[in-house]
């Protein structure tokens, strides 16, 4: 069963993730983006990462996509999506194939190895993924996680600054 379910969330996910490139009105793209991030969040869950799947939909799902409508909308990219549309489909279409030939070239001419990491299932269980990540996360990737921080904040400035009308 759980097999069938995990076809069944892969098959909405491949469906909505070729809406997102196909819907030529912004708002619907962005909707059915909204439903590629559940459903990897219901992958997050099949793989027992609750806390993953709660911020998948509360940071995708939620904030950026709510952000990223806003931009749509405010930006009223809806005649001008209309008219470009249809040049890149070629060219999309080309990049994707050429993507997918070298990602199956890579998944064929890989091996698998035995390189074990320090976090075990057990751990997992013992100390929980919350915990587990905030450790890492203000430890080990404190400087990535900081730098990230100042990226969105600059990131955040400059929409501001593009969205005013007179500076």
């Amino acid at each position: 069963m759980e097999v069938l379910f995990f076809y069944l969330v892969a098959l909405v996910a491949i469906l909505s993730g070729l809406l997102v490139v196909t819907c030529r009105n912004p708002v619907n793209s962005g909707i059915s983006l909204v439903m590629t991030f559940f459903c990897l969040a219901i992958f997050y869950v099949m793989l027992y990462a609750p806390f993953m799947a709660a911020v998948q939909i509360m940071v995708y799902a939620g904030a950026i996509m709510v952000l990223i409508l806003f931009v749509i909308m405010l930006l009223n990219l809806g005649s001008e999506m209309n008219k470009r549309y249809m040049h890149g489909i070629l060219g999309g279409a080309i990049a994707a194939g050429i993507l997918m030939v070298q990602a199956m070239m890579f998944v064929r001419g890989g091996e698998v190895t035995s390189i074990r990491g320090d976090i075990t299932h057990e751990k997992i269980l013992s100390q929980g993924h919350t915990q587990i990540i905030g450790e890492k996360m203000f430890t080990e990737y404190v400087l990535p996680f900081e730098i990230a921080g100042i990226l969105l904040l600059v990131a955040l400035m400059g929409a501001l600054i593009l969205a005013k009308k007179k500076v």
